[in-house]
């Protein structure tokens, strides 16, 4: 495929533009041309990307790529609802959700807030998992990655490019930061600054984990990310996983061991590192830990997981390391288990006022057993 620019505009004889061209010896500056040899037809491929400072031509060579196809808009086209709801509204609830997780916006109360109040990384991820779901034959985006910060581009990028090629489509992406080229992976590049076509990239960065056993007052970072209002787990333990020394992932241990086992909770990943498999590493690596008698007490006792994250339950449940152990569409009777924390209080001679139990509510809750591997 070869793609020729000539933009061509009026020669307009003002003072201020006459003294430029003096100035400068800029006869031509009205003209610009552009050659590019793109031969992505030689050969099957699912994700471009075109990369460039700004007015070296990415934009004008992706509109004259493919016939009839405009350069897609991630933020238009947004209604007043929630993005669960905007998002296909047509389609099947599991496909919305698990391209909003594909594509790192697994942040579950983002979900119930409309477009236009979301922060400009979680608007650029809701646009993908947008076109994820839409799954057009060939999509051209242009300024991919440029209106958010460098690391939510990068995770974004290799978040987009691993799930939109499980797709059947053709996307071409318009950038100016060479940063995102390893993390995308794309099938080929096009530098607009070398007028230089190539296939292939470095391996993607390996994400160096550094897990620490902290207090829970860690947990204030994180907590607006959770789905649930819950109290502290009693007796837990927590654990942060950093990354280049920022917090990146927190989980909860608890003993449960009436049933030699210990329990995780509260396992949040933050936004900007969602979508690479950082969480379901973390999970493991602590589950690990426990089942190798590094948690309270020492002993070597498998870890349960509850969740009702629908793509959360889907890595657990095809996962070699997990087992699953339960499913209960809702909880459990909260007077019940009212009546069950009093009587364990009276057991001790504790005076307490419960006011409530655990239970009652309609979330699809999943139990996994970690049995490592």
């Amino acid at each position: 495929m070869k793609v020729e620019i000539n933009h061509r505009c009026s020669d307009f004889n003002g003072y201020r533009s006459n003294r430029v061209k003096s100035l400068f010896n800029a006869e031509s500056g009205c003209n610009w041309s552009h050659s590019a040899e793109l031969p992505v037809e030689d050969f099957s491929w699912k994700v471009g990307l075109i990369v460039g400072p700004s007015g070296s031509g990415k934009s004008s060579i992706g509109k004259m790529m493919f016939e009839g196809v405009d350069i897609h808009n991630l933020t238009a086209g947004w209604g007043d609802g929630p993005i669960i709801e905007e998002i296909s509204p047509n389609g099947l609830f599991n496909e919305v959700t698990s391209a909003l997780s594909a594509v790192g916006l697994g942040d579950v109360p983002a979900w119930l807030r409309p477009f236009g109040v979301l922060s400009n990384g979680e608007q650029f991820r809701a646009g993908l998992a947008r076109l994820i779901c839409e799954k057009p034959d060939v999509v051209i985006v242009d300024e991919f990655t440029s209106v958010v910060d460098r690391q939510i581009a990068r995770v974004g990028a290799a978040a987009f490019g691993k799930s939109w090629k499980k797709t059947e489509g053709k996307a071409v992406l318009l950038s100016c930061h060479y940063d995102i080229i390893e993390w995308l992976q794309p099938d080929w590049v096009y530098d607009t600054a070398e007028a230089r076509f190539y296939r292939g990239c470095p391996r993607r960065p390996a994400i160096k984990l550094d897990i620490y056993k902290v207090s829970g007052s860690n947990w204030k970072f994180f907590k607006k990310h959770y789905y649930l209002n819950l109290p502290h787990p009693v007796a837990a333990q927590y654990f942060v996983g950093m990354v280049d020394g920022q917090p990146v992932a927190h989980v909860a241990a608890t003993p449960m061991f009436t049933a030699k086992a210990y329990r995780a909770t509260r396992l949040v990943v933050m936004p900007e590192w969602q979508g690479v498999g950082v969480g379901t590493a973390f999970l493991n690596a602590v589950c690990q830990m426990h089942l190798e008698g590094g948690g309270r007490k020492n002993y070597r006792f498998p870890t349960f997981f509850h969740t009702s994250h629908p793509q959360l339950c889907g890595y657990l449940r095809s996962s070699g390391k997990w087992e699953q152990s339960s499913a209960s569409l809702i909880g459990s009777n909260k007077m019940k288990s009212a009546a069950s924390i009093q009587k364990a209080h009276d057991k001790k001679s504790i005076s307490i006022n419960t006011g409530s139990g655990y239970g009652g509510h309609f979330r699809a809750v999943q139990g996994f057993r970690y049995i490592g591997g």
